[in-house]
């Protein structure tokens, strides 16, 4: 009896210790959302110099957006400080000289907010580290004598927005 009582409580002994060595898991979920986001940066449009009478001058610039991949955006750019979309105006102090924005070298298009006859330029990103590069083409028309220009260093500033 003793043998069985010994083989029983030996039993007993190893079965609690399965009974604690037991395991068991669990899973949790892992999410992000990641949001659109847009950056925009642009050069200078710096236009030779100007002599009325001696022909149109035309220079460009670029604008360069960053979106997160597969982002749609639209550029646009706005009349400036002292003009519309229609009619651009650099100044010096008074006086005021005429150009235009373009969004290819023909000149065909006025690249604008899209009011009027003006166009937008559309895109989709390509990742935040990848910059997509517009040319902005500008023309001062060689209309100088109409707009009784006089010599000075002319000026504007153009604001681009990026809506996404």
């Amino acid at each position: 009896m003793r043998k069985i009582l010994s083989a029983t409580l030996a039993a007993c002994v190893m079965t609690a210790g399965v009974a604690q060595a037991g395991t068991t898991t669990t899973t949790f979920a892992v999410t992000a959302t990641v949001n659109s986001t847009c950056s925009t940066t642009a050069t200078a449009l710096a236009f030779p110099a100007y002599t009325p009478g001696g022909g149109a001058v035309i220079q460009s610039s670029t604008v360069s957006v960053k979106c997160t991949k597969n982002t749609p955006y639209t550029v646009l750019l706005n009349g400036g400080v002292g003009g519309t979309v229609a009619q651009r105006l650099m100044s010096a102090g008074a006086n005021t000289l005429q150009y235009q924005l373009y969004t290819t070298a023909a000149l065909a298009s006025v690249w604008g907010d899209g009011t009027g006859s003006s166009v937008t330029q559309a895109g989709t990103g390509s990742g935040v580290a990848t910059a997509n590069t517009l040319t902005v083409f500008g023309q001062v028309p060689d209309n100088a004598f109409n707009q009784a220009v006089v010599p000075a260093a002319y000026t504007d500033t153009i604001t681009v927005t990026v809506n996404y």
